[in-house]
């Protein structure tokens, strides 16, 4: 492989190779783009296992938690039991620029950290509802995410807001150390039927679907050991868009498409980090959680909910 340039002691290579056919940017795009918003992002990826989604010539795009075993030994890695295949994964800690440069280089193009860190990563630092349209329809789902907004004031909470990168929005609220995992998902689920329940023509928490009716999804699902697409990272989709954060008064202003690995750097000028636009740490309410535990977990109810009409349909007339 030729080598174009060498950044903080790491060897990039066939810069000028287009990442996809639709990405409209090519691996020296993303390269810069992640350098350039190295300051930024790398204080959201520290300390946390990170899954990368690549996309290498000719091949399909995949998402990695394992690291290869070609993967230098400075760069920091974290073991994790995974239960599903009974064997160590061995996760990147991405916590400098010449690791996000290398990163970049193996063409790495999302980064979806855990929710928590490293030493527990069933405790999340932070509450997530991940805001999913039925298709384009950005207005909808903003109006959702006021409903989001007004569920939480109500709960006497505050977060942030920012586009996912794709069609919707994550909205993260920072909580404190004091609830337990089942208690952090108890309240989600809360705060995503509260938000449902201001207006349930335009949200929905349905988990299948089909039952969704064109509305947007309040999905409440993001806790555990889950990860979500990191503020700054880029996604692979059509023009490369990013996840970028916003205000809660943009919300209505802009579209997930003003922000790409060509245009996010520019739109970063003189707006606040990620972390810094981030409220307090804060204790979740004991009534939302109560009032969390009395709703059925999402998947849960849905495996069932699937396996009964899968024994209606079976049924003979």
């Amino acid at each position: 492989m030729a080598v174009s340039e060498n950044r903080a002691g790491v060897d990039l290579t066939n810069l000028d190779e287009q990442l996809s056919p639709e990405a409209d940017a090519t691996k020296r795009h993303l390269v810069d783009y992640l350098d350039g918003v190295a300051e930024r992002l790398l204080p959201v990826l520290a300390g946390r296992p990170l899954t990368v989604l690549r996309v290498l010539r000719g091949q399909k795009a995949f998402m990695q938690k394992n690291v290869p075993k070609y993967t230098p030994d400075w760069v920091r890695t974290t073991p994790i039991w995974a239960a599903a295949s009974q064997r160590e994964v061995h996760y990147a800690l991405c916590d400098d620029r010449r690791t996000l440069l290398w990163l970049a280089n193996q063409r790495a193009v999302e980064y979806h950290p855990t929710l928590g860190l490293a030493g527990d990563i069933y405790r999340p630092s932070h509450l997530v509802l991940d805001l999913d349209p039925p298709d384009d329809d950005f207005p909808k789902v903003a109006a959702v995410a006021r409903l989001v907004h007004q569920a939480l004031t109500d709960s006497g909470l505050s977060g942030a807001v920012k586009t996912s990168g794709a069609k919707g929005i994550h909205v993260f609220v920072p909580i404190d150390d004091s609830a337990p995992v089942d208690d952090v998902a108890a309240a989600t689920r809360a705060l995503a039927a509260r938000a449902e329940a201001i207006d349930p023509t335009i949200a929905t928490t349905a988990f299948i679907v089909e039952d969704r009716a064109g509305k947007v999804f309040v999905d409440s699902t993001r806790a555990g050991g889950a990860t979500v697409a990191a503020a700054y990272s880029p996604r692979l989709r059509p023009g490369t868009p990013v996840s970028f954060p916003i205000e809660w008064a943009e919300l209505e202003l802009i579209t997930p498409q003003d922000f790409t690995v060509h245009t996010a750097l520019d739109a970063l000028e003189g707006r606040p980090s990620w972390v810094q636009s981030m409220p307090q740490p804060q204790r979740l309410p004991t009534e939302l959680i109560e009032f969390g535990r009395t709703i059925p977990v999402a998947r849960v109810a849905a495996m069932h909910e699937g396996k009964r009409r899968a024994r209606a349909r079976r049924r003979p007339d």
